[in-house]
């Protein structure tokens, strides 16, 4: 695994993320929990624009991300080398921790500061959640969480291939839990008292805000528990996504999301 995740080509991460991006959809087509109102392919499409911007974002943090990393190995920087550990708990406690600091944590801190919210909330604007939403970040939020998981490599001290691979498991694990599909309720609540399963994160994309405020976690559910903001929604399927001010259908089109946080910026510049 150490050596795949260290050589791993651009085309095979590439693959990986189209290739669970197109099964969740199709799997939502068949087995839906809430059924789909406007057309599935233009949602999909201002959806997947926003991949690219992501993209190029990361593309150019990959360089500091590398070099971080090396020099946390090189170094034994972290305080994950503080301790000799097996190199399978090492991997473990690594994307523990990079799920915790680059995911949980950023979240939670964007939720909580008005100005980084304006950035974030294009995610909440999405009225009609599916696979494709977990795709669906303003450029500067992805800004935000790369900046994140590189202070988690350096504060833990995590090797190149395990950011890899905390990346590829990340990118699915987001896609799968904001996926349109109808789990039994049975295996939904297994799941989610380890992993964030689809119906625990629908409630994070609920209209009321107390729901909104919650279900913050994007790998392992127990980071919302551990720090209280675990909510736990019956009927998930009386939800009402999207934010209240943001209804308009006009708020779905990729020129008025780049421009929301500007915008909001702008009114309380004039409200002040």
């Amino acid at each position: 695994m150490e050596e795949f995740f260290n050589n791993i080509p651009p085309l095979y991460r590439a693959a990986f993320l189209v290739g669970g991006l197109a099964l969740l959809w199709m799997i939502e087509g068949v087995i839906p929990r809430l059924s789909f109102k406007g057309d599935r392919y233009r949602h999909a499409g201002t959806n997947l624009f926003f991949t690219l911007t992501t993209a190029v974002v990361n593309l150019g943090f990959a360089f500091l991300i590398v070099t971080a990393s090396e020099w946390t190995a090189r170094t034994q920087f972290g305080l994950l080398y503080t301790i000799e550990l097996p190199g399978w708990l090492h991997c473990l406690l690594a994307i523990m921790m990079m799920d915790f600091i680059g995911a949980y944590l950023v979240h939670v801190i964007q939720h909580k500061i008005a100005w980084m919210w304006h950035f974030h909330k294009i995610h909440h604007i999405d009225t009609a959640v599916d696979t494709t939403t977990a795709l669906r970040h303003h450029p500067v939020e992805s800004i935000f969480r790369v900046v994140a998981l590189l202070l988690a490599i350096v504060a833990m001290g995590i090797p190149i291939w395990m950011v890899m691979l905390y990346q590829s498991v990340s990118a699915f694990m987001s896609q799968f839990n904001h996926a349109n599909i109808r789990l039994p309720k049975w295996l939904d609540n297994i799941l989610s008292m380890i992993i964030v399963s689809p119906d625990m994160h629908k409630v994070h994309h609920s209209h009321y805000q107390p729901e909104t405020d919650s279900n913050y976690a994007n790998i392992f559910s127990f980071w919302d528990r551990l720090f209280g903001t675990f909510v736990k929604v019956k009927d998930v399927t009386r939800l009402r996504y999207g934010l209240d001010e943001y209804q308009d259908d006009h708020y779905q089109q990729i020129g008025t999301l780049l421009k929301v946080p500007w915008e909001q910026a702008k009114q309380e510049k004039v409200i002040n």
